[in-house]
């Protein structure tokens, strides 16, 4: 058992070929090539379930309908934005 040589790969070309036809060899790498996106995206969404979400604590406090955080409003004004021309 060696490496696989040129003409190896040249009769395993033209055994697919026969199998599948020229007409349904680019449908079949599309779906291919959708399966193997598929299946990157899941493994990299296990790998992020598998880390500890980061530690709440930090300035602001969280929305309990959102989940998301706000950050803490101290005293003071605003300045008005570049070209508001109102007077409020």
């Amino acid at each position: 058992m060696g490496m696989l040589k040129p003409w190896h790969i040249i009769v395993l070309v033209v055994v697919i070929l026969l199998l599948f036809g020229a007409r349904r060899l680019p449908d079949l790498a599309k779906s291919v090539g959708q399966s193997l996106k598929i299946f990157k995206s899941e493994v990299k969404d296990l790998r992020e379930d598998d880390n500890p979400p980061p530690a709440a604590g930090g300035p602001g406090t969280t929305n309990p309908s959102t989940g998301t955080s706000a950050p803490t409003v101290t005293g003071g004004t605003t300045s008005p934005e570049p070209g508001d021309t109102s007077k409020g």
